[in-house]
């Protein structure tokens, strides 16, 4: 059997845990340096790539370094990468609202309820866990609010009250959306939910009203820019950053990257072939 280092790092493959891949030793390709330019850019960053593309992964990091929950894990995350070495001032002092489409059923009869429920539950634990930095009745404030609109409408106020600002994620805010669209029977219904007073507009109608508040900052991913231009004045404040060449690299591999990792895993175990002829 073929010795493997025990010091070895393992490969991530499938993870979207920041802390678990940087604290449980597996294999991580810095891209730290691009928070300075995300920073440097318009506040309200929309960002399009295919799936498996590390877009997740990605979201985790940025929640990681802006949260102020994680500010006593900060060398230990961060240390010894760019952004540990070259700290921005927005470091851990944001509450991060994370919201994550994937799970929410894109039937139109439903997705509705499925966007409440979602945006419910995630709501309340944004409450619980950061109860500290928040009124004592936020919570019960929250619970008396109907549905995902009203609820972050009552949210993003009440953090505005409170002198706390919030950094907005949202990942594959287009699933569900993609699912309707893939119904022919269901274009006329889709094109209600995103113009006029459908659900899903006046979802992104209260994110673009929370801007003028307590939400400094948005991040939103999806695979297609469909529903965002569909949405038109619903969320008209964000900025396309999908085809800007200064953040080509901020998801995925380069091929130096790729090098790179080869040439550490070369020093570990043995290979049957050179780095070039895996490149090749």
């Amino acid at each position: 059997m073929e010795y493997v280092s025990s010091d070895m790092k393992l490969l991530p493959y499938g993870m979207m845990n920041f802390e678990d891949i940087r604290l449980d030793n597996y294999y991580y390709v810095d891209k730290t340096s691009f928070i300075p330019l995300i920073e440097r850019s318009d506040r309200y960053f929309f960002f399009i790539r295919p799936r498996r593309f590390g877009k997740s992964l990605t979201l985790n990091m940025l929640q990681h370094y802006y949260d102020v929950r994680t500010r006593d894990k900060f060398d230990a995350l961060f240390g010894d990468l760019y952004i540990g070495k070259h700290p921005t001032d927005d470091r851990n002092s944001y509450l991060v609202l994370y919201l994550n489409f994937s799970g929410i059923n894109g039937e139109l009869h439903n997705y509705r309820s499925g966007l409440d429920a979602h945006c419910g539950i995630t709501f309340e634990n944004f409450c619980k866990i950061y109860a500290e930095y928040l009124p004592q009745d936020t919570l019960e404030g929250l619970c008396a609010a109907n549905g995902a609109v009203e609820q972050l409408d009552f949210l993003y106020q009440v953090c505005a009250r409170a002198g706390q600002k919030i950094y907005l994620f949202i990942d594959e805010y287009d699933h569900f959306t993609n699912a309707i669209l893939s119904d022919a029977n269901s274009l006329h219904r889709y094109t209600e939910e995103t113009h006029k007073e459908g659900y899903l507009r006046a979802f992104f109608n209260k994110v673009k009203a929370g801007t003028y508040s307590s939400i400094k900052r948005c991040f939103i991913t999806g695979v297609s820019p469909v529903t965002m231009d569909d949405l038109t004045s619903g969320f008209n404040i964000g900025t396309n950053y999908s085809l800007s060449s200064k953040f080509n690299e901020m998801m995925g591999f380069t091929e130096a990257e790729v090098r790179e990792m080869l040439a550490y895993y070369s020093t570990k175990i043995s290979f049957n072939h050179t780095i070039d002829e895996l490149i090749g």
